[in-house]
């Protein structure tokens, strides 16, 4: 199965050299179900000739936001609209969660509340899930098709299901412990407040649930299900 990944930011040049573009992180994240993928930088208005290039979608994080003036983001919408109705399957992470929402009749706002950033722990279709954060926007209303499995006290949409079309995340599955210390390190400065970026580094051992989470995204590619 060909998953497309469309890579709406860069991450932070400091770290790339050691762990690679966020489309790398998908790919290790993923390693091992069977996927080929091919990565389209949509942020520097890379994208595909057409939706059945692909088998599914793969839409990225990103340091953008969606309701932001930025080139690829009309043209981005567009194609998430065109995949959705065309019933291919769609999956988005953090920025992608929010651009699709956006894109689909749903509203996504600067959160009044600050930053979620680092290990946070989700109600998840009645069990708990740990994953690292990093975010500030939030989808605060959800599109009509969309229906919540995971949120927590701070965000209420964490993850999404369209019926059997999109699967979406708020928090960062593909993130590891490394890469969220260099955001803390190269990103977070100046951005984040700095009891938060302690707090970030404080729990960096503790063990998040990325693996479930990537079973949950493949299965859903596969099977259009979310269990």
């Amino acid at each position: 199965m060909k998953i497309g990944i469309l890579q709406t930011g860069h991450a932070p040049e400091e770290i790339i050299t050691s762990r690679g573009d966020f489309d790398a992180h998908f790919r290790r994240l993923l390693d091992g179900h069977g996927f080929d993928f091919v990565t389209y930088n949509v942020v520097d208005m890379q994208f595909p000739d057409a939706i059945t290039d692909c088998d599914g979608w793969l839409v990225t994080g990103s340091k953008h936001g969606a309701y932001e003036d930025h080139p690829f983001i009309p043209p981005l919408e567009v194609l998430i609209r065109d995949i959705y109705d065309a019933d291919v399957p769609m999956v988005g992470v953090c920025f992608g969660h929010q651009i699709i929402a956006q894109a689909l009749g749903g509203k996504v706002e600067k959160f009044p509340k600050g930053w979620a950033v680092g290990r946070r722990e989700y109600d998840w279709q009645g069990g708990s899930i740990a994953l690292n954060a990093w975010h500030q926007d939030q989808v605060t209303q959800r599109p009509v098709d969309a229906t919540v499995v995971a949120s927590n006290d701070f965000c209420e949409n964490a993850a999404l299901v369209y019926g059997k079309r999109a699967f979406t995340v708020q928090p960062h599955p593909e993130f590891d412990a490394t890469f969220v210390e260099g955001l803390a390190t190269h990103r977070g400065p100046g951005v984040v407040p700095d009891t938060q970026l302690a707090e970030v580094r404080e729990n960096l051992p503790r063990p998040i649930d990325n693996g479930q989470v990537a079973d949950q995204i493949a299965r859903f590619f596969k099977e259009r299900v979310v269990a």
